[in-house]
């Protein structure tokens, strides 16, 4: 492998502000801001959007859409006449 052209693979704290959610990961990512981590570390955080503890997918607070009344309303209104 090549010397000196991989970027870093260092610790990094991903925040989810919104569900008060953070873990550890490994990432080549950085970010601006620092933060202790419970190990008494300090380490670059970045913050995220969204997250498993925030994603409808995985809290079960999902909406299950009504697919089929969708499509055909659709093709009422744009199907061949």
């Amino acid at each position: 492998m090549k010397q000196a052209i991989h970027p870093g693979y260092h610790p990094v704290v991903f925040r989810d502000p919104s569900a008060d959610f953070a873990f550890l990961t490994r990432s080549t990512v950085t970010g601006d801001r620092t933060v202790e981590w419970e190990d008494g570390n300090v380490y670059p955080v970045v913050d995220v959007d969204v997250s498993s503890a925030s994603h409808p997918f995985y809290t079960g607070r999902g909406r299950v859409l009504d697919t089929a009344g969708r499509v055909e309303r659709f093709k009422q209104r744009y199907g061949r006449r």
